[in-house]
């Protein structure tokens, strides 16, 4: 039998990024198994999951390849939203906690559900002397964006304390840096949020974003 969408049920959007606990995901939904899941997500205030496409594409196209995902993703709270037009929505939505896939069924007209186990939010960790310079140079690239467009939903003013979280820091850099997205779902399936912002830390020494001295 086919397993019905409620509210005990996980809703799936697989896409072609990652998202992170904290960040923002701004959308434009016009496919009808999407429209639908946004609209019974809005009414029942409750989120559904991002979780990386390792096959197939975010828009159904006939011959593509099936849509295969990764086991972990983050769930999308919808924050705005809003029907420009008949047939299309556009939404902005922010990463909460991630989860671990146990089982998943594919309804009749396209949306994947899923059965989750939540997994537990990052410690906070202060940001060791040694990686400072990672929080540094985010302050600047972030305050940069925030006045070339204030508006943009992913407009950001840190607080001091997230500037001094190697979680928030860590998944604020894996949302910028331009690295492939399988190291950027390992990056967020990491427990540690240390060894998080270590590993970013060196992607920004190899790069030159965040030089040693």
């Amino acid at each position: 039998m086919t397993q019905p969408l409620t509210l005990s049920s996980l809703p799936l959007f697989p896409l072609g990024s990652v998202l992170f606990p904290g960040g923002v995901l701004a959308l434009r939904v016009f496919e009808v198994r999407y429209l639908d899941m946004v609209r019974k997500c809005q009414q029942a205030g409750a989120p559904f999951g991002v979780v990386s496409l390792t096959q197939g594409r975010e828009v159904r196209q006939a011959g593509a390849p099936d849509e295969q995902f990764n086991d972990v993703g983050t769930l999308a709270v919808i924050e705005q939203i809003d029907t420009p037009q008949p047939g299309l929505i556009t939404l902005v939505c922010r990463g909460s906690q991630r989860f671990r896939i146990t089982q998943r069924s594919l309804l009749p007209h396209g949306l994947w559900i899923a059965d989750v186990d939540h997994l537990d939010q990052d410690m906070a960790v202060s940001i060791p002397p040694d990686l400072h310079k990672a929080s540094t140079a985010l302050a600047q690239v972030l305050h940069t964006l925030q006045q070339r467009d204030p508006d943009a939903p992913t407009s950001i003013v840190p607080t001091a304390a997230q500037l001094d979280d190697c979680g928030w820091v860590a998944n604020r850099w894996c949302e910028l840096l331009p690295v492939p997205l399988e190291l950027k779902q390992r990056l967020m399936e990491l427990d540690n949020p240390l060894v998080r912002l270590e590993l970013v830390g060196d992607v920004l020494e190899r790069t030159g974003i965040a030089p040693t001295q």
